[in-house]
């Protein structure tokens, strides 16, 4: 009997080949109809023997490798009769739901084609397909077709026109085709703007060899390179970014390349060759053919391959290549923009004429137990939507101030941004603007809530009170620990309650007070503190954040260490204000806690980025040490479940470890397996109080690998199930989905108590 069916997919299955998977599995079953983009996805219309139609339905769930099909459903149709499969004209109207793709690696076939002198492709920088190439990173609106894309400027010339048309090519209906005739063109120019005569690539590898610093034009943004071993050209680049001492990522042309800068799992290579191409951390090999400037003192290296047709033909030898900007900046994207402000620290710009829509950093990950754990989630990410609970209004949640993203979450779906940096300056503030705006129009949400920090002067913060106000819509103030632990709930789609562990920088408590070293009683509607290291002043403020010193002090340590000696013209003055707590607010914050014990082992006095003296300790922990300095549970004066930690009984027995002459990896090591036991014994005891068995782990300190490890195996020992960060990272860049779940969460149920 013959049947006429309409299908409606959902989920990422526009600029992914789908229209012509779809159209090649149609001819294939002898089927007539039609398929075409819209608004929502992709709709389809076949007709048939019934018994190839529902062969037709099974297949389709097997499509190309970037789709994402979320749903599929049918319904039926009056025949028409008539043969033939036609791709039709996108629809236009109707409610926005499609999705984007993410920004995807050259793929095998055109990297062939790059490197084919016979091919006509030869060379180009260009070259993409339906599997690959340019996608978040140039679209201007959906559905995704080529008029809403930067490509639109570029007309296809005949060659193209006939690929793009021909169902048998893999550039059927690919958006960003294009060739040396019709496409983008590639320049060289001097920082004064002029163009370089002769082959761009030649003259720009000629000059990273002379030691030089090239701008590059990505597909997020302008990235500034040298070359990974000339240290006098790395150390260049770092004086002229304003940089004084965080690492460089490093892109190499090959894994070969890349195994000689690094060990290497399987786990990471599986992520160093993915579509998504992010930095991998990866540890550093004795004699890394490196200049010391890349990373100094670091014993891990962040490494990427190339992830882009221009990257294939610029780097033979492993490359510094790093965000295009001064320190705290947003990346440079637009032409004029980075032309202005990398004049004074590139040489010349490898840059072209397709514009770039969002500007997008790379992706940083590290590898935890075979799993990737996010560092920062941008290119090759985002926008790849993450489950929540379905139901209630639409959300935009603005995130915190540090590593700042934004997520809006409607109809079960939250898209978490690309990483946005530190909203500490106005050009920062814009790029978040501007995001947020870009994030509406593309994905047809118009937020009903807005969720935010309770902090009242971070600028995310600002932004979402005084929207609030312009459109009366109603606030979620979310709490900054229980954002930590609610966005680790819905990273591993878990709704609570569990024992949440939120060690941290800082965050504005309930009670006034900066926390950063919570354990919780939490679910995604509510939680209640239940134990924290004991607070101490933080002498100046964010003075004490810039300078870990002060935080030694803050402790009590003795007078007569290095570190008072150090730093004795202010030794006295900073412990009388903290004796004071003027201007010295109380804070029981474990990223604190780090940067005393830093200071105490010279590590670090001051730092020049967010999270240095941590970073830092961890590299100079040693990994074999399996002993640990003791932890002590305190009852709090409400006795129950509740306990403080004096954390300042940790930092004595540091110093009596350095006193007795134990070399600084040792005693950096039992701190670091200290604060994985405090994890485990404040879980227990909050597990034997409640009945509780799951415990969420989250905050930027358990990004650090030996915590994570230490505090993982001895959950795991005492048989609680662990739940840790695995698709957002559990820094800040994750609380803005948190405060997302927490405000859809609050408005379907009754907040717990």
């Amino acid at each position: 009997m013959r049947i006429r069916t309409g299908i409606r997919v959902e989920g990422i299955v526009q600029g992914v080949g789908f229209r012509p998977f779809v159209h090649g599995l149609a001819m294939t079953l002898g089927l007539a109809g039609l398929v075409r983009n819209d608004a929502s996805g992709v709709f389809i219309e076949v007709e048939g023997d019934d018994a190839a139609v529902q062969r037709f339905l099974r297949e389709l769930r097997a499509p190309p490798p970037l789709a994402v099909i979320e749903r599929i459903t049918t319904r039926p149709l009056p025949a028409e009769g008539g043969g033939g499969f036609a791709i039709v004209g996108s629809g236009t109207g109707g409610r926005r739901t499609a999705l984007v793709s993410s920004d995807s690696a050259t793929c095998s076939d055109c990297l062939r084609e790059l490197r084919d002198p016979a091919d006509r492709r030869h060379g180009y920088a260009f070259v993409n397909c339906t599997a690959c190439g340019p996608r978040f990173t140039i679209v201007t609106d959906v559905p995704y077709d080529r008029p809403n894309t930067t490509m639109a400027p570029f007309a296809m010339c005949a060659d193209c026109a006939a690929e793009y048309h021909d169902p048998a090519d893999r550039r059927f209906h690919a958006q960003p085709v294009c060739c040396p005739a019709c496409g983008p063109r590639l320049v060289l120019r001097d920082r004064d703007g002029r163009e370089r005569p002769g082959d761009p690539i030649g003259e720009a590898r000629r000059l990273l060899r002379r030691g030089g610093t090239l701008a590059v034009k990505g597909l997020g943004g302008y990235h500034l390179a040298a070359t990974a071993a000339d240290e006098a050209a790395v150390a260049a680049l770092r004086a002229r970014k304003h940089r004084e001492d965080k690492p460089f990522a490093v892109m190499a042309p090959d894994l070969p390349s890349v195994r000689l800068l690094a060990d290497l799992e399987p786990a990471e290579e599986a992520l160093l060759t993915s579509a998504a191409r992010p930095i991998v951390l990866l540890r550093r090999k004795a004699g890394a053919p490196l200049a010391e400037a890349v990373a100094p003192g670091d014993r891990s290296i962040g490494v990427m391959l190339p992830y882009t047709p221009l990257h294939h033909l610029l780097v033979s030898e492993p490359l510094v290549l790093t965000s295009g900007n001064l320190s705290d900046e947003p990346i440079a994207h637009r032409d004029g923009d980075a032309s202005a402000r990398l004049r004074d620290i590139a040489d010349a710009f490898l840059t072209h004429d397709r514009p770039i829509h969002v500007r997008t950093d790379d992706s940083v990950v590290r590898v935890f137990r075979g799993r990737r754990l996010p560092v920062r989630r941008s290119r090759g990410y985002v926008p790849r939507p993450l489950r929540v609970p379905a139901g209630g209004p639409a959300v935009l949640a603005c995130g915190a101030e540090l590593k700042n993203t934004f997520c809006l979450a409607e109809g079960g779906r939250a898209f978490v941004s690309h990483h946005i940096g530190d909203l500490e300056n106005y050009e920062t503030f814009r790029a978040f603007r501007e995001g947020v705006e870009h994030f509406e129009r593309l994905f047809g949400i118009a937020p009903a809530v807005l969720a935010h920090d309770p902090h009242p002067e971070y600028l995310s913060t600002k932004y979402a009170l005084e929207r609030a106000e312009e459109r009366e819509l109603p606030l979620v103030g979310v709490q900054h620990h229980h954002a930590h632990v609610a966005a680790c709930l819905a990273d591993n789609e878990h709704t609570g309650p569990v024992i949440g562990v939120a060690f941290d920088g800082t965050g504005l408590g309930t009670d006034g007070t900066l926390w950063g070293g919570e354990f919780l009683l939490a679910d995604l509607t509510g939680f209640r503190r239940v134990g924290h290291l004991r607070p101490v002043p933080l002498p100046g403020g964010a003075t004490a954040i810039r300078e870990p010193w002060r935080m030694a002090a803050a402790y009590g340590v003795p007078d007569h260490l290095d570190v008072a000696r150090r730093n004795a013209a202010a030794w006295d003055r900073v412990v009388a204000v903290g004796r004071a707590g003027l201007g010295a607010p109380p804070t029981s914050s474990m990223g604190r806690l780090f940067d005393a014990v830093a200071a105490v082992l010279g590590v670090r006095d001051r730092i020049t980025y967010e999270g240095q003296a941590a970073v830092e300790l961890e590299q100079r922990a040693d990994p074999r040490e399996r002993s640990a300095y003791p932890v002590r549970l305190e009852d709090a004066e409400d006795g129950g479940p509740s306990f403080v930690v004096p954390g300042a009984e940790l930092l004595q027995a540091v110093v009596e470890d350095l006193l007795a002459g134990t070399p600084t990896p040792v005693i950096a090591a039992r701190f670091h397996n200290a604060v994985g036991d405090l994890v485990v014994a404040g879980a227990v005891r909050l597990r034997e109080a409640t009945g509780l068995t799951t415990a969420a782990l989250s905050g930027g300190v358990f990004q650090n690998l030996l915590v994570l490890e230490r505090a993982v195996a001895g959950l795991e020992a005492e048989g609680l199930t662990v739940l840790v960060h695995h698709r957002v990272p559990p820094n800040d860049g994750g609380i803005s989905l948190g405060q997302a779940a927490v405000a859809l969460a609050r408005t379907v149920a009754k907040p717990a108590g």
